[in-house]
């Protein structure tokens, strides 16, 4: 029988060894010890991470693949039907939930280029008339001035009422925080009540769009908004006080931006 040591089975599985200690410390890859100490892994272990990266890639948390994992090494292959067919279930009614969203905004995106596209060409500076907001209302419709932006009062919005939890694995945080940083790369900077605001190329509206879409979709106590200025994409991203420590992984954003407007208790 093959026995691995982690850098062995790093290399053999494709998982990084910082992730397979991770792995270990939630009970989802045990290891044995040899007499000087280092982690030493049986042939089954590279089952176990076939199984949690199948797992993983269907959208289950780590959580759910403990329990199943369980009952996968233990129970009759109809058992682990069983366990699995309704947590991949859930899993697709929130993709299709997410996909439904997602179309939402990519007409929203549509809607703005063509408004866009239908405006006159001027040498002068922009103003209100030429400013877009793209805000999500009730209806899924499309702001069209800045003037909608300033009679709303953002601290009536419903996601400061949205529990601050994030549905991402730990190294799905961190592949997230990549993908941040590198369509922001460049960016300026500039605090807001609760939250910033960014300012970077228009050109990346669509990655910015796609991005924001599925970061609210695993945390969606962040409010993201753009607004297109000229040549320019403001996106302006909140969150309630509890989930200040958020924006500043993402965004790079202070962890204690202006204070108006911050104060809210969770129930």
């Amino acid at each position: 029988m093959s026995t691995y040591r982690i850098s062995q089975l790093a290399a053999r599985t494709g998982v990084p060894p910082t992730t397979l200690r991770y792995y270990e410390s939630a009970g989802l890859l045990p290891a044995d010890r040899s007499p000087a100490g280092y982690r030493l892994y049986g042939e089954q272990a590279v089952e176990r991470l076939e199984f949690i990266k199948t797992a993983k890639k269907l959208g289950l948390s780590l959580e759910e693949i403990a329990t199943l994992m369980s009952v996968w090494e233990t129970s009759a292959c109809v058992q682990v039907k069983a366990e699995i067919m309704p947590r991949l279930r859930a899993r697709l009614r929130e993709a299709e939930q997410q996909r439904s969203e997602l179309a939402g905004l990519i007409d929203m995106l549509r809607a703005a280029l063509d408004q866009l596209a239908a405006l006159p060409d001027r040498s002068s500076r922009c103003n209100s008339e030429c400013d877009i907001l793209l805000q999500p209302t009730e209806d899924a419709g499309l702001g069209t001035g800045a003037g909608q932006a300033v009679g709303r009062d953002v601290d009536r919005d419903r996601w400061q009422d949205v529990p601050v939890a994030c549905s991402l694995t730990p190294h799905g945080v961190a592949e997230r925080v990549g993908q941040w940083r590198n369509v922001l790369a460049g960016a300026t900077r500039a605090p807001i009540p609760n939250g910033l605001e960014l300012t970077l190329p228009l050109q990346r509206i669509a990655t910015i769009a796609e991005l924001a879409a599925a970061e609210h979709a695993c945390c969606p106590f962040l409010d993201f908004r753009l607004h297109l200025d000229g040549p320019h994409l403001r996106l302006q991203v909140r969150a309630p006080a509890e989930g200040r420590h958020m924006l500043a992984a993402l965004f790079d954003a202070p962890t204690d931006p202006p204070t108006d407007h911050i104060s809210r208790t969770h129930t």
